[in-house]
């Protein structure tokens, strides 16, 4: 049996100290792809690099049993403010390691040794899926294309995190 697309409720999330809707690249380029994806996009927002402004807008979200999925971007960074992986951990249920294990493998391809400087992060809170994600534009792409778009899919075989979602399959055969 052919299985047919189900779309996913997502949510972005922009981490900077700097960056406004104008210069948010990132922010917009993740929006871009959830809709591209036949996705729905829950809410878009930016917010300062800090442990508690992040925490309250990704709880806000993992807490609506709209949103299955939040994206973050920005704030992975090994300097200065950089605290959204310390943001957003603590709220996890369960870490996703292969995520981040396979993040900075396709980015070894990419930009090289400058991949081990990644803390790119995923997991699951609530029945929330979070990808914690870097800053750049470069990077968001690459994580949505060649890592979260197949498992947003529930097409994708053997499996998806979509089969995962009971909400979202109540009523479907697989």
């Amino acid at each position: 049996m052919k299985r047919e697309l189900i779309p996913v409720t997502l949510s972005v999330l922009t981490v900077s100290d700097t960056r406004g809707e104008a210069e948010d690249k990132s922010g917009k380029l993740l929006a871009a792809r959830v809709a591209d994806a036949g996705h729905r996009l829950h809410e878009k927002a930016i917010c300062r690099d800090d442990v508690y402004a992040i925490r309250a807008i990704v709880s806000r979200w993992i807490a609506d049993a709209e949103v299955q999925v939040v994206l973050t971007t920005g704030g992975t960074g090994v300097t200065g403010r950089d605290g959204t992986p310390e943001a957003i951990a603590p709220l996890l249920d369960k870490v996703i390691d292969g995520f981040g294990e396979m993040f900075r493998m396709i980015s070894f391809d990419e930009i090289g040794t400058s991949s081990l400087q990644s803390r790119a992060l995923a997991g699951v809170a609530n029945g929330t899926y979070v990808f914690v994600l870097p800053g750049s534009s470069g990077a968001c792409a690459t994580a949505w294309d060649r890592l979260i778009s197949a498992q947003l899919d529930y097409r994708t075989r053997p499996c998806n995190l979509v089969e995962l979602m009971p909400r979202l399959l109540e009523g479907r055969d697989g």
